[in-house]
């Protein structure tokens, strides 16, 4: 008897897993999913201007007054999601040098909690791509 209900448990616990997976698209829960729309998706973009406006912010606060080197918002060129408590966004972003000079690309990760209506950005990096 004690053996039937440990089979049962098991199969339960396959058959939700099972559910969970194949009901995302064969996604894993807190997985990151691209964001096929990223040049035309306007929350996108916004967080990739929200991503230079910070960095810059950041230069000048620590710069001490000399001019290191800020940088203009061109556009989001890919995306990715992820679900954490908030959504957790892996941008790729360009960016021009404030002296027009050269166009760089730049790994950013935000998170926005739109609950409490908040973003913070956790990264804001030369990319490595």
């Amino acid at each position: 008897m004690e053996k039937t209900h440990c089979l049962i448990v098991i199969f339960l616990s396959y058959a939700c897993f099972s559910v969970m997976v194949n009901g995302l698209g064969g996604r894993m829960v807190g997985g990151r999913t691209e964001i096929s729309d990223v040049k035309t998706n306007e929350e996108v973009q916004e967080l990739g201007r929200y991503s230079v406006d910070q960095y810059n912010q950041n230069q000048r606060q620590y710069s001490k007054g000399k001019n290191i080197g800020f940088v203009k918002f061109s556009e989001v060129v890919k995306a990715e999601k992820q679900v954490v408590s908030g959504i957790k966004y892996f941008l790729t972003v360009e960016a021009i040098k404030d002296d027009g000079s050269a166009l760089k690309t730049f790994d950013a990760v935000v998170v926005v909690k739109p609950w409490a209506n908040t973003k913070e950005l956790l990264v804001f990096a030369p990319s490595t791509n």
